[in-house]
């Protein structure tokens, strides 16, 4: 039996385009979490296809964001999907090993915070 519906929530991204397509502003606004027209530089946006089995992925950043933003965006994003990962399915060894790999990631790009 399918669960009723009872509410429904929209998330919803504003992309601002230059003459060439290239995305030069992002809003997004998420009324649930009382998010209205947040700016935003960069967003990964992956949908699972039930019918295809298959992802379904739209990558945007804007010219602007810096390829030091754009390390910290991904290792930031790598653990959280590590986090994701673990609480959706259990399995705590291999995100472990995710979590290792993202400190790794983290020093090879130089993004580790200053100890002291």
């Amino acid at each position: 039996m399918e669960d009723k519906i009872v509410k429904t929530s929209k998330v919803a991204v504003e992309v601002g385009l230059n003459e060439n397509n290239l995305p030069v502003k992002m809003r997004w606004t998420a009324p649930d979490g009382s998010v209205e027209n947040a700016p935003a530089k960069a967003m990964l946006l992956s949908l699972w296809d039930p019918t295809e089995n298959n992802t379904m992925k739209i990558d945007l950043w804007t010219k602007d964001m810096s390829v030091e933003e754009m390390k910290q965006f991904f290792h930031q994003t790598l653990l959280t999907l590590s986090d994701t990962f673990e609480r959706a399915t259990g399995e705590h060894n291999i995100c472990e090993d995710l979590r290792d790999y993202c400190y790794h990631f983290a020093e090879k790009m130089n993004i580790l915070p200053e100890e002291g």
